[in-house]
């Protein structure tokens, strides 16, 4: 039976996942956004979204668009998954449950202050050894991606050796949502060594005592979850919770560098540190996008998207909808401001798949912005920035970066 629309349908024929868009996706954006509430996809024969109101709303409606089938383009219904899908991300009620109350006690706020003081101790050292080297740096391996590497991974209690595999393996998993394109051939040969090394760290004897990891396990004892899902839940913290950060602290430490008049808000104001992560988030939204699965036919606006069909949804478009962030006080979204509310943003997603460490991004954030908003009285660019290509993410490859001790 056909689906009748009681709307015209806008199609689109550009890659989302081309290179010229992964550069610089906003002007593709805005022309969604104006297209319409739904766009049809014509290349890749899928439904977008690319409005907050719209985006927002479906991230919430996990009845009508799933999980379960694959957060990417992939359809787990056809095709299998290059990797046991994850019980958080790549789950639905009942199944999703249990694993998320899980973690989500382990990770909210109360139980992270124990870890404050010390990852507060990391980023100023790690500040101090950057700066003893010198005052002109890339500040993404020095920062953004060190001190991730530094922190978390010890909160998991997953040993030293081999922790800069997680980069290349997150870079793979964020990929492999997109299309089988050139960014997926290139990761796909070391794949398999990758995903088995991760797996090799989520087994009980090779996590530290107290980390995040044994205490997964721990829940596994009491029959909170089962032994076969503790591994499982633990790649899911090892999975998506390093490259989202290092390229949130990225996009943060960009946006500062280019707004010299918001740095030195957030020097004399260090309480802003969050807020300036999350107006990064919001402004330069690490993670673009992601896929649902219709779960039957979805009225959405003045189209019906049929059941079984792919919709791909813009975060990082809604994050600079007018219709949501222009307001008297803020007039353009496309600005990164300190005295906006940032609260609201889609960045981590929303609804019950909401991402469930970013508490532990938030914290590591504070501590490493405020480490640097002490010590450092100027940042700016310092040469030409690149921007390394994911199908998922906006990322920065490299950001030289020139400051001034204060």
């Amino acid at each position: 039976m056909s689906t009748v629309l009681t709307a015209p349908l806008p199609v689109h024929d550009a890659d989302p996942f081309g290179h010229d868009i992964l550069e610089n996706p906003l002007p593709f954006h805005e022309e969604l956004r104006e297209a319409g509430p739904v766009v049809h996809l014509s290349r890749y024969d899928v439904y977008a979204m690319a409005r907050y109101g719209q985006v927002h709303a479906a991230l919430r409606n996990w009845q009508g668009f799933q999980s379960a089938a694959g957060v990417g383009l992939s359809n787990f219904r056809t095709e299998k998954p290059w990797r046991p899908p994850s019980l958080l991300l790549e789950a639905d009620p009942p199944r999703h449950d249990a694993p998320r109350r899980v973690l989500a006690g382990l990770l909210v706020p109360r139980a992270l202050r124990r870890l404050r003081e010390h990852w507060r101790a990391v980023a100023d050292d790690l500040v101090d050894r950057v700066l003893e080297r010198g005052t002109e740096f890339d500040a993404v391996p020095e920062l953004a991606e060190a001190y991730p590497l530094r922190v978390f991974p010890d909160a998991v209690g997953i040993p030293d050796e081999g922790r800069e595999n997680l980069l290349p393996y997150g870079d793979f998993l964020f990929n492999a949502f997109g299309p089988h394109n050139d960014l997926v051939a290139a990761g796909a040969p070391r794949a398999p060594e990758l995903s088995a090394w991760v797996n090799a760290q989520c087994a009980r004897d090779v996590l530290a005592d107290g980390g995040f990891g044994a205490q997964i396990w721990a829940a596994a004892d009491r029959g909170d979850i089962t032994p076969e899902q503790a591994p499982l839940v633990v790649r899911s913290l090892l999975s998506a919770g390093v490259d989202t950060t290092v390229h949130g602290l990225a996009a943060a430490l960009h946006a500062l560098a280019t707004h010299p008049e918001q740095w030195r808000r957030l020097r004399s104001q260090p309480q802003l540190a969050r807020v300036a992560f999350d107006e990064a988030v919001r402004w330069g939204a690490p993670v673009q996008t992601f896929f649902r699965t219709a779960t039957t036919d979805v009225q959405v606006a003045d189209v019906v998207i049929p059941g079984g069909r792919k919709i791909l949804m813009f975060l990082g478009a809604a994050n600079r909808d007018p219709r949501r962030w222009r307001t008297p006080t803020h007039p353009d979204p496309d600005t990164f401001d300190l005295t906006r509310d940032p609260s609201g943003h889609v960045g981590f997603g929303f609804g019950i798949h909401q991402c469930v460490g970013q508490h532990v991004a938030r914290l590591e954030a504070e501590c490493l912005l405020t480490a640097l908003a002490r010590r450092v009285e100027t940042i700016e660019i310092a040469g030409p920035t690149r921007r390394h290509h994911n199908n998922t993410l906006w990322a920065w490859g490299s950001l030289p970066v020139r400051v001034r001790p204060a």
